[in-house]
């Protein structure tokens, strides 16, 4: 059977299958039944969107299906992940539904469902709704229906208080920020937040308009903050993507702080603090071979799980871990949340800041070159298999001769082969990650 969804809930474009109204009809009608199964009553879910223009009719679809199942369903309208996620837990909810693409642009669209735990619905659950999504048939959606919203500014009130709270007594008085939305979620959160604290905000990339979300903007188009940062003589910027689960953050002299740097200045500060109790960070394969040294200097423990947050939440429960994430900006603390939040990931990098500025408190952590590129393919065949590729990795690997790490993986949402290498230049694993890119293209390419 074919499966609807990836690593990252179900993703596609926005009106074509399984994306389109009656498929999603059907997926909530899914989703009430799997869960009343479970509850021996009927389900309470809450759906938030990001500011995507199909956000609103998908929204529609949902609702409408689980409704007709037998689940209440509310609407916390336009919120980033991470609040639905808090919703579910703090109001009750059986479960919390997001619709987002999260990075991708405006024309993609996507489902992912939350537990009341912050963890996603396991794969499992994924492959029961799959099987009722193409075992039930589809029925066109009636365009009147309306979502129940009528608590969406008491659900956002409440994440502000909650990130607030996570705050605790962090003045930021006295700082300049400069803030790019991603013209997503966090346009009506982020700004009144920081400004909350007593920051001087500018923010940029706050009129979402349904189409410009993530365009040239956010945590995937960084550039316009390191501008605006300089030219604001900001002390720091703060990138949110569309649904503002992660953050990247631009130094004042506009130079990129990734989530490696990100949690290389977090976990020492819990290690000051004697909250990082078992010494240890969890990454991914993608995180910079540098970054791993500096931290053993450190006498901290770096592990890597394989891409995306569900890998990295895994490991961070199974080790009983204080901090992981990924470069993208991706930052899980399970003690306080099993969901990467951008906005509380900034709270909690501006208090290990205290005085210091963010360029001051990367100091120890020497990245290694790396380089990441990416070839469309039109499918995902194991590397082993083809011996081309095959061959040319293992050519490539002798030349890094142990100063360096070679990485093939492919994208767990799109037909994208991943190369990513780090080696004592740049130059010469540029060139060898180009080669291989050919070679794939080659052999796998569209």
């Amino acid at each position: 059977m074919d499966q609807l969804f990836g690593t990252d809930g179900l993703r596609g474009h926005a009106g074509e299958f399984p994306l389109d109204s009656a498929t999603v009809r059907t997926v909530g009608g899914a989703l009430a039944r799997l869960f009343a199964d479970k509850l021996e009553r009927p389900p309470l879910f809450v759906v938030g969107r990001d500011t995507r223009e199909s956000g609103d009719w998908i929204e529609r679809a949902i609702h409408r299906g689980a409704v007709e199942a037998g689940a209440r369903c509310e609407s916390a309208e336009v919120i980033t992940t991470p609040g639905v996620a808090f919703i579910t837990k703090h109001f009750d909810f059986d479960a919390g539904i997001v619709i987002s693409a999260s990075h991708n642009p405006f024309h993609d669209n996507g489902i992912k469902v939350f537990l009341p735990s912050g963890q996603k619905m396991d794969e499992m659950s994924e492959r029961i709704v799959e099987a009722d999504v193409f075992e039930t048939p589809t029925v066109d959606l009636e365009s009147d229906f309306e979502p129940e919203g009528h608590r969406s500014s008491e659900f956002r009130d409440a994440y502000l208080a909650h990130l607030r709270h996570e705050a605790g007594d962090l003045d930021l008085s006295g700082r300049r920020l400069v803030i790019d939305c991603a013209n997503g979620a966090a346009s009506t959160f982020a700004e009144e937040l920081f400004l909350g604290l007593g920051a001087g905000v500018t923010a940029i990339h706050c009129e979402p308009d349904g189409r410009n979300i993530n365009e040239q903007c956010g945590s995937t188009h960084i550039d316009g903050l390191r501008k605006k940062v300089v030219e604001e003589s900001a002390d720091l910027g703060i990138a949110f993507d569309g649904d503002a689960d992660r953050a990247l953050f631009v130094d004042a002299d506009g130079k990129v702080v990734d989530g490696d740097a990100t949690l290389w200045i977090i976990a020492n500060e819990l290690k000051r603090a004697g909250k990082l109790k078992n010494a240890t960070v969890v990454a991914t394969v993608m995180s910079n071979l540098g970054l791993e040294i500096a931290f053993r200097s450190q006498g901290i423990k770096l592990l890597r799980a394989a891409v995306g947050d569900k890998f990295v939440l895994e490991e961070l429960l199974k080790t009983k871990s204080e901090i992981g994430g990924e470069q993208s900006g991706h930052i899980i603390f399970p003690e306080r949340s099993l969901v990467g939040d951008g906005m509380m990931t900034a709270l909690l990098l501006l208090r290990a800041l205290g005085t210091r500025s963010l360029s001051e408190a990367c100091a120890g952590f020497e990245r290694l070159p790396q380089t990441l590129k990416n070839v469309r393919v039109r499918e995902k065949k194991p590397f082993k298999e083809v011996p081309e590729i095959l061959d040319l990795s293992r050519q490539i690997e002798k030349e890094l001769d142990g100063n360096g790490r070679l990485l093939l993986r492919y994208s767990g949402t799109e037909n994208l082969a991943r190369v990513m290498i780090e080696g004592p230049e740049q130059g010469a694993i540029e060139e060898q990650a180009s080669r291989l890119i050919r070679a794939i293209a080659v052999a796998l390419g569209q």
